[in-house]
């Protein structure tokens, strides 16, 4: 499959001309339409405002537009009110000077066409919003028994897209709705029992239309309650919906699902939901006082039978509901543009689900395939294009549509056949400089169809470079594994196909590394000394180098004071404001180096007194804040805080514990090679050019973690014992090589020359001895043994082979 190759995106956006020439390169190449934008297949539109129907696509040479509407050609010159934007497929509506929005409804699918080939967009069934009145109708004042059960109707007008209802009273206020008082998912006002409290003249319906952003008033209704001096219980029932079970709902896969019951009765009754042959997911919430059960987006698992039970002090009843769950088409593998090149070969996949499941048709420029011409390059299997050594000419944008009862998928998918000889997209003769000994990439991005074969040759000569020291990427670079001298030179790609050659050269130029050889070291000085930080540099003599400083990571300023010379940085009559960290950078156009010093300035210098009268320094205070973290088997870390340093910079700590360690002037470390199982304490003691101060307060105990034994046990050996008896001892095992609980030995012996061991474990952590018995056992017969330790962590290993030999004739027992 056709390609562009370049080395990276890094590559590309520091480069100007590669970026260019790209862009040219796209604006060159011929392509077939792609639409970038339309409208919603569903699209409401409002009737007020001018109607856009979006059609947006691009392509090479830029595609031409036209619509058909309900399946027939629209003409668009012919009606004054329609206008298509330049260079667009969008249509725009004008109702200015008259005319009725809602004339405009219907199903309109638009096609962008170019000489290789016509992409269609979705069809768009338009429809202008509607918010009808409201009928005018009489309510008469319901009458109600106190505890009777009650529904007050809504019925709003039926809007496009429907309404938004809610129930107020005359105040403008909102009909407080609890568990007993409810509105329903059809907008219906439903009381499971009625109170003498609900007694009220303005009970109103409203239905608040999105488009129009009006709202409609429901004549209200008077509601009067019958009293009495004692209202009885009465068990639940449904009022909505009514029954013992409902017929199959049938919801789409990604819709919401909204399930309702909402049940009479006195008390008033409580609703509980249930699914059959399993729980509730995490993807049920439960609204309106738990009477309305509600998924977001319904998935196939969803399906089943629900129930819910409404429940008071007297009685209890159940609703089921079965819910069935459809889908329309969803992609599963969605057919995407190819670039050929000619005699390739390639497929176009389509692959959809549902349910039912969808059938899937290929269209070719929006017309069915099996009407198109007959082509010898392309065959359909099933939900597949196979194109065979496809041709110049045979460019086409395929549409593959997806479609069952609930709805329908389509895809554009263009088939460009490109034949160009090789294009080179990087600049001419680059010159690249690099370091010596370092990786480096030569780049020679290039374009053609068919894809170019690329080789690389050096001053000229010589076959192609590949193998070795050198490596060709598909992208076109050349890597250069560790650049030396005598790889200098000019190098050039050729990139060739059956239609042509082209080439490009790149210099390169191998250099010294920049380097700092004298670096500045740290350092205290007596206030009022000079201080001097050294900065030597070796670099390539072809390559400038500028050296900077630093001081604590911001640019220092050279002023009277403050001197610089080639090779370092010098600061007489030093005061409290130069002590910091000094950083000389040193830069080439290509590398760099740098290197860092601490200054530290001691008390006062006075010329009467001896150099070493220094005020207020001395060792440093002890550590504070030790705590040991991340403990393993052979290693833990410890960690402190500098704690004070009397005016003299700490040069190192050294760790007191299972061994003296110094590492450094860090204010953590990892101390290693200690014992597993083992228990430690540790204490750090600083120390500066004036001496070592006091140690820090002991760390808490810690134990090591376990681990395998990593010694065998030592002394082994044995003999003598009773007729028939083998007897091996050796020396227990110190405690500090156990390494672990669960600790115990294992040994293998075997007769002399035998080729089979026998292996028993000694499960006695303070065994020495082990006597093995066997009626068959011959007298002092020579035996191999060896042994090693085991824990709950592993085994250790065995030691080296000994030889003992069993009892002798008549011998006794060694105790």
């Amino acid at each position: 499959m056709l390609a562009i190759y370049h080395t990276s995106s890094d590559i590309i956006a520091e480069s100007p001309f590669l970026s260019l020439s790209v862009c040219i390169l796209f604006l060159l190449l011929k392509q077939p339409p792609t639409i970038m934008k339309q409208s919603l297949k569903d699209y409401i539109v409002d009737p007020r405002d001018n109607i856009i129907i979006e059609c947006e696509a691009k392509g090479n040479p830029v595609p031409t537009f036209s619509w058909r509407r309900n399946g027939k050609f629209f003409n668009v010159g012919k009606d004054p009110r329609v206008t298509m934007r330049k260079r667009s497929g969008t249509l725009e509506i004008s109702f200015r000077s008259g005319g009725r929005p809602e004339d405009y409804e219907g199903e309109y699918q638009c096609f962008a066409s170019n000489d290789f080939g016509t992409a269609l967009t979705n069809k768009i069934l338009l429809r202008v919003s509607k918010s009808p009145l409201w009928p005018k109708e009489v309510l008469e004042p319901v009458v109600v028994a106190e505890g009777s059960s009650l529904v007050l109707a809504c019925n709003p007008p039926p809007g496009l897209p429907p309404p938004h209802t809610f129930w107020m009273n005359s105040a403008m206020m909102s009909i407080t709705q609890d568990r007993r008082v409810s509105m329903g998912l059809n907008g219906d006002l439903y009381f499971s029992n009625v109170l003498a409290k609900d007694s009220h003249t303005d009970y109103s319906c409203n239905a608040r239309f999105l488009f129009t952003h009006t709202i409609q008033q429901k004549n209200p209704y008077t509601l009067k309650v019958q009293t009495s001096r004692k209202v009885a219980e009465t068990p639940p029932n449904f009022l909505s919906p009514t029954g013992t079970d409902s017929s199959r709902m049938m919801v789409l896969r990604g819709q919401k699902l909204q399930l309702e019951c909402i049940a009479a009765g006195v008390p008033t009754p409580s609703i509980k939901w249930f699914k059959k042959g399993g729980d509730l997911n995490q993807k049920v919430k439960l609204d309106n006082f738990n009477k309305t059960l509600r998924i977001d987006s319904v998935s196939k698992e969803d399906a089943g039978e629900y129930m819910c039970m409404a429940n008071n002090q007297i009685a209890s009843i159940r609703h089921s509901i079965f819910v069935q769950v459809k889908a329309a088409p969803y992609w599963l593998d969605k057919p995407f543009n190819l670039v050929l090149a000619p005699d390739e070969n390639s497929r176009l996949v389509c692959q959809a689900n549902g349910n039912p499941k969808p059938l899937i048709q290929w269209l070719v420029n929006g017309e069915p395939m099996e009407s198109s011409l007959p082509n010898p390059s392309r065959s359909v299997v099933g939900d597949t294009i196979i194109f065979h050594s496809v041709q110049i000419g045979s460019s086409a944008v395929y549409q593959c549509n997806a479609s069952n009862h609930h709805g329908y998928l389509l895809a554009n998918a263009f088939v460009s056949i490109l034949d160009m000889a090789p294009r080179m997209l990087g600049a001419k003769n680059q010159l690249i400089k690099v370091i010596e000994n370092n990786r480096t990439f030569l780049d020679c991005p290039f374009f053609g169809s068919p894809l170019p074969g690329l080789r690389w040759f050096k001053n000229g000569q010589g076959s192609g470079l590949d193998g070795g020291q050198y490596r060709v990427y598909i992208n076109g670079s050349l890597e250069i594994k560790r650049a030396r001298v005598e790889d200098q030179g000019t190098y050039t790609c050729v990139a060739r196909n059956i239609l042509g050659k082209e080439e490009n050269q790149v210099r390169l130029e191998v250099k010294e590394p920049t380097r700092i050889v004298r670096a500045p070291e740290h350092q205290s000085a007596i206030r009022g000394t000079m201080a001097r930080f050294d900065c030597r540099v070796k670099s390539d003599l072809t390559l400038p180098i500028t050296v900077t400083w630093l001081k604590d990571d911001k640019p220092l300023s050279l002023g009277w004071r403050l001197k610089k010379d080639e090779d370092s940085l010098s600061i007489p009559d030093v005061h409290e404001q130069d002590e910091g960290t000094y950083t000389c950078t040193v830069k080439s156009e290509i590398d760099q180096d740098t290197a860092s010093a601490r200054l530290t300035v001691l008390g006062i210098h006075t010329p009467d007194l001896a150099f070493s009268n220094c005020l207020s320094s001395g060792p440093p205070g002890p550590p504070g804040g030790l705590v040991v973290k991340n403990v393993a088997a052979t290693s833990v870390e410890l960690r402190w805080s500098r704690g004070y340093d009397n005016h003299s910079p700490i040069g190192k700590y050294v760790i007191m514990g299972h061994s003296p360690l110094s590492p450094g002037n860090a204010e953590s470390i990892r101390v290693v090679g200690l014992l597993p199982w083992m228990d430690y304490e540790f204490q750090v003691i600083a120390s500066n050019i004036l001496g070592s101060g006091e140690p820090s307060m002991s760390s808490h105990t810690i134990r090591t973690q376990q681990a395998a034994p990593t010694v065998a046990p030592s002394g082994l050996g044995g003999g003598g014992g009773d007729r028939n008896e083998l007897i091996i001892t050796w020396t227990p095992m110190a405690r500090e090589y156990q390494n672990g609980d669960g600790f115990g030995y294992i040994l293998a012996f075997r007769k002399q020359n035998s080729p089979t061991w026998v292996v028993e474990r000694v499960s006695n952590v303070e065994s020495s001895r082990y006597v093995y018995s066997n009626q068959s056992l011959s007298p002092y017969c020579l035996f191999e043994v060896k042994i090693k330790a085991y824990n709950r962590k592993g085994e250790g290993p065995f030691s080296q082979i000994a030889v003992v030999h069993s009892a002798e004739e008549g011998e006794q027992p060694k105790l």
